[in-house]
C-alpha cells in the first residue's frame, strides 16, 4: 500500500477552481460507453457526476487566503500483492475508501463544537483509476534514457538523408535502431519501456479530492499542517491541532487487512519502510526473524519495489542499507531457495 497526500497544485496563488483537477480524473472515461464508466462517489452516494464534484469544491472555500490550497488530494496505491485479493476492483476499492476515510477523520487531532470530527464533517469525493502510464521520472524511463537519445539521433539522421541534406546508409541507420530498441535494458512485452506506455498487470487504485473547508464551510481541516497531533495553549487555553500521518498510514493498511482477510508480509508494512530508513540494521534484524516462507516473499516484495522502498533516503543510510541486505541476503540463501516462493 502506497497512499501520498498533496496540496492543490502549488503556483504563485492557487487556483480558484478544482475544474482542470478533476477533469483529470476523469481521463479513463473518454471513449467509453456508459455502462462502462467509473463515477466519482463519497461516503454516501454513487455515481456524481464531475460538475457536482467541481461545484461542491470550488462553493466550500470560505475565508481562505490566495495563498492557501482549496482542495488537499490523496492517492492509494494498493500492490499487485494487495490486489489479488480483491474480487472486484471497484466494488472492493470502493467498500475500501469508506473504510478509510473514517481512519482519515480520526487522525486529525482537532475538535469541532468541542466534538472529535466525524466523517459527516468532511467533504470528498473519490474516483477509482484501473490504468497507469510510465512517467518520464520512473526508473524504467530513466534507464532507458541514454537508448532513447541515440534512437531520436538516428531518425532524425535518417530524415535528413532523406532531404539529401547528410551522406549515410538508411538501411544500415534502421537495424542500428532496431538493435538499440532490443538493447535497451527496460522491456514490456517485447517493447523498449518510454514516457506514456500503459502498464500492464493490475493497476488499480484510488484518488480522491477533499475540499481544506470542513463541510459547514466553518472550519479549515488541512492534513498537510506542519504540526503533528498535539495539544498546546494558546491565549490560556489548550488548543488541539495537527494531522497525525502516521496514525493514518497504519490505520489504513490494518484496515485493508480486516476488510479483505488479508495477510500482510512485514515487508509491506508502513512500520518496517520506516525502520529502513532510520535504522536498516532493526529493519533487516526483524527480516530475519520471520519463518522461511515469509522471508522468502518480503525479499521478492523489496525486489519488486526496488529498494529503498521509500524515496528520498539519506545517501549514507541507503548505502548502509543496502550493505546490510546483501549480507544478510547471502546468509539466507539456503534458506530462501528451499522455499517455494523463491527470489
Amino acid at each position: 500500500m502506497y497512499i501520498t497526500i498533496t496540496p492543490q497544485k502549488m503556483g504563485g496563488n492557487y487556483s480558484k477552481s478544482s475544474a482542470d483537477f478533476v477533469g483529470y480524473l476523469e481521463k479513463e472515461n473518454q471513449g467509453l460507453e456508459q455502462e462502462e464508466l467509473e463515477h466519482f462517489f463519497n461516503q454516501y452516494g454513487d455515481e456524481i457526476s464531475a460538475e457536482e464534484v467541481v461545484r461542491e469544491i470550488d462553493s466550500n472555500t470560505a475565508k481562505l487566503e490566495k495563498t492557501e490550497p482549496r482542495f488537499y488530494s490523496v492517492t492509494v496505491s494498493p500492490s499487485k500483492y494487495e490486489l489479488n485479493r480483491l474480487q472486484n476492483h471497484s466494488e472492493d476499492l470502493k467498500r475500501y475508501t469508506r473504510e478509510l476515510m473514517k481512519d482519515y477523520v480520526v487522525s486529525f487531532n482537532r475538535e469541532i463544537k468541542g466534538r472529535p470530527i466525524n466523517i459527516d464533517d468532511i467533504k470528498y469525493y473519490a474516483k477509482i483509476e484501473h490504468q497507469r502510464t510510465f512517467k518520464g521520472t520512473d526508473k524504467h524511463v530513466k534507464q532507458n534514457q541514454p537508448f532513447a537519445t541515440k534512437i531520436l539521433q538516428l531518425k532524425n539522421d535518417i530524415r535528413k538523408v532523406e532531404r539529401g541534406e547528410l551522406p549515410g546508409n538508411i538501411k544500415k541507420m534502421e537495424r542500428e535502431i532496431a538493435n538499440l530498441e532490443k538493447g535497451a535494458p527496460n522491456q514490456q512485452n517485447g517493447k523498449r519501456i518510454v514516457q506514456g506506455m500503459q502498464k500492464e498487470g493490475s493497476q488499480s487504485h484510488i484518488h480522491i479530492i477533499m475540499s481544506r473547508k470542513d463541510s459547514s464551510n466553518k472550519f479549515s481541516l488541512s492534513p498537510g499542517s506542519k504540526y503533528k497531533a498535539s495539544d498546546v495553549e494558546l491565549n490560556g487555553k489548550t488548543v488541539k491541532r495537527g494531522f497525525d500521518r502516521d496514525k493514518f498510514f497504519t490505520s489504513a493498511e490494518k484496515t485493508f487487512d480486516k476488510t479483505f482477510g488479508y495477510q500482510r508480509n512485514l515487508a509491506e508494512t508502513y512500520k518496517a519502510r520506516k525502520d529502513f530508513i532510520k535504522n536498516p540494521k532493526i529493519y533487516f534484524a526483524s527480516l530475519m526473524k520471520l519463518p522461511t516462507n515469509e522471508k522468502a516473499l518480503a525479499f521478492k516484495i523489496m525486489g519488486k519495489a526496488g529498494i529503498p522502498m521509500m524515496p528520498t533516503i539519506p545517501v549514507t543510510q541507503a548505502q548502509l542499507a543496502m550493505k546490510i541486505f546483501n549480507r544478510l541476503r547471502r546468509g539466507a540463501e539456503v534458506a530462501i531457495k528451499s522455499s517455494s516462493i523463491g527470489i
